[in-house]
């Protein structure tokens, strides 16, 4: 038994000394809520610790991030199962059945658009719980299977996109779609062979939409809700992760454990309530309109690509080295981004958690998020167009470029803010009593110093898009010539990538300024920098 399984198993040892302790019941609250609560905790024994209580650095939202994905599901359910009771899946009836829901039924406008808008979000937050898990380092021992299991679920997530997209029968979801399936089957094998037969089968259109409405509404379901079991196990098995920082630089009143009920039970119904309110209000102020009916002859004149999550994908294999022929290698080279994220813990097998000291991954992390979100909006504006090589080099290179070179100056200028110069940290040299400087009169705190560097890290992101979309629109220039859009475009982009360096430089000067290290002085940069005299 080596060193490591014998920690392992006396942590495990601690974990269930801490569990078998004698439960002492929450205090009640007090009011008309505190009565409610109490009630249901009696008669339903809520307060039971049969699920672990949080600590209170949890009480974040960002910690919370996969219950709103949750929250947007158990939405989807709802306002899917009122759908299916006008919906028909034939090719001939799904859109008149479609277009009935949104000019017949009471609201059903309504309920298409938060259907839609709520798929939406549970998309992108899903995308948001991985990349913070990823970056605070969720996935190290001994939750590494939480980790396969919820990238499990964030592909049957983004499955549940694909397959949705068809069921209108519209001009624009069947085109995105057939973008979709040519895809996949030019996906190494075995994938393509797998996910070709799943989803269009030998039927033609009937078949396929047939197959999309089974996968959307039992199939995905029920394995979402299968892994959604398996995690939770998991969670109440080994709990919160620890915060990035470590529980040893952690506040102890932020150690204090929460009762699940009423008090977290009562946080996540808060942040629940919020966020169903924003989808409802959302869908109320931007109503969905429905496109016309998909038939050949009006596909023939539309400019198909696939919707928002899949168009960074998309964009990536329409640079023109990667068409035909090199098609599928682009996918390739996708399905292994994909897989070492789905394997991630098993590859970064350091137990260091702390974001100041994985640089390299969290580069890594930040140039594949800037990446994905510069290929999106890249092609939003460049539907249909071809995008040359040297083009696409000099954007996504640029863009890696940008980033690392941001993530490693930002790295320094922490590093040099909490050990000086000399590589040791740097203490402030004693001053003669007369002349000590209060504690309230010293520069502001090191955490305002890294939203600083936050800020920076947001600004220095801007600037890489802008220098994208500036390139693009020089190569545009270059080819097609000037006109109206293409200048306009290229005044925008020169004047954001103009913003974005007054900013670094702003930021790297309140970076310095806490440093003490500044020989010149800047006033119009200590705007709001307060010091007592």
């Amino acid at each position: 038994m080596t060193a490591a399984d014998v920690e392992e198993k006396k942590e495990a040892a601690e974990r269930r000394a801490e569990q078998s302790k004698e439960y002492v019941s929450p205090a009640p609250i007090g009011g008309p809520i505190g009565k409610i609560a109490g009630w249901f905790d009696s008669r339903l024994g809520l307060s039971y610790p049969f699920l672990r209580d949080a600590p209170a650095y949890s009480v974040n939202p960002f910690y919370w991030l996969g219950a709103l994905t949750v929250v947007a599901f158990v939405i989807q359910g709802v306002t899917g199962i009122m759908m299916m009771l006008y919906y028909i899946p034939t090719p001939t009836e799904a859109y008149s059945s479609t277009q009935f829901i949104f000019q017949s039924v009471s609201y059903g406008r309504f309920l298409e658009t938060v259907h839609l808008y709520t798929a939406y979000a549970m998309i992108a937050l899903a995308f948001m719980h991985m990349m913070r898990g990823y970056f605070v380092s969720v996935y190290k021992k001994p939750r590494e299977m939480m980790w396969v299991i919820g990238m499990g679920m964030g592909f049957v997530t983004l499955l549940f996109g694909f397959t949705g997209y068809l069921l209108p029968w519209t001009v624009v979801s069947k085109s995105a779609t057939d973008v979709g399936v040519g895809m996949m089957s030019a996906l190494p094998e075995p994938f393509s062979s797998i996910l070709t037969f799943l989803t269009v089968g030998a039927n033609g259109d009937t078949g396929t939409l047939l197959r999309f409405y089974d996968l959307h509404v039992v199939v995905l379901p029920a394995v979402l809700l299968l892994l959604l079991v398996l995690k939770m196990y998991m969670l109440e098995a080994h709990g919160i992760s620890e915060p990035a920082r470590g529980l040893e630089n952690t506040p102890e009143k932020k150690k204090k454990l929460i009762p699940i009920f009423p008090d977290v039970t009562f946080y996540l119904v808060e942040l629940a309530a919020l966020f169903g309110a924003a989808m409802l209000l959302i869908s109320a102020v931007f109503p969905l309109n429905l496109p016309p009916e998909y038939t050949p002859q009006l596909a023939a004149t539309y400019v198909a690509q696939p919707d928002w999550y899949f168009l960074w994908i998309y964009q990536l294999i329409k640079i023109q080295a990667f068409e035909t022929a090199g098609l599928p290698v682009a996918l390739g080279f996708i399905t292994v981004i994909f897989l070492i994220l789905t394997f991630l813990p098993f590859i970064d097998r350091s137990k260091e958690k702390s974001i100041g000291k994985r640089k390299i991954f969290v580069t890594l992390g930040a140039i594949f998020v800037a990446e994905v979100v510069t290929l999106s909006v890249w092609g939003e504006l460049t539907p249909g167009r071809i995008i040359p090589t040297e083009q696409g080099v000099l954007v996504l290179g640029g863009i890696a470029l940008l980033v690392a070179l941001g993530s490693v100056l930002m790295y320094k200028l922490i590093y040099r803010m909490t050990f000086g110069r000399k590589g040791q940290i740097s203490v402030p040299a004693a001053a003669p009593p007369a002349r000590a400087i209060p504690e309230k009169a010293r520069p502001i705190s090191q955490s305002a110093s890294l939203w600083t560097a936050g800020s920076f890290a947001v600004v220095l992101g801007l600037s890489t898009f802008c220098l994208g979309s500036a390139i693009n629109s020089l190569t545009s220039l270059v080819l097609l010539g000037p006109t109206g859009s293409i200048m306009g475009s290229l005044t925008l982009a020169f004047a954001g990538l103009g913003v974005s360096v007054l900013m670094i430089c702003y930021l790297i000067y309140r970076l310095e300024l806490n440093s003490g290290m500044l020989k010149q002085r800047i006033r119009l940069f200590e705007i709001g920098w307060k010091r007592s005299q």
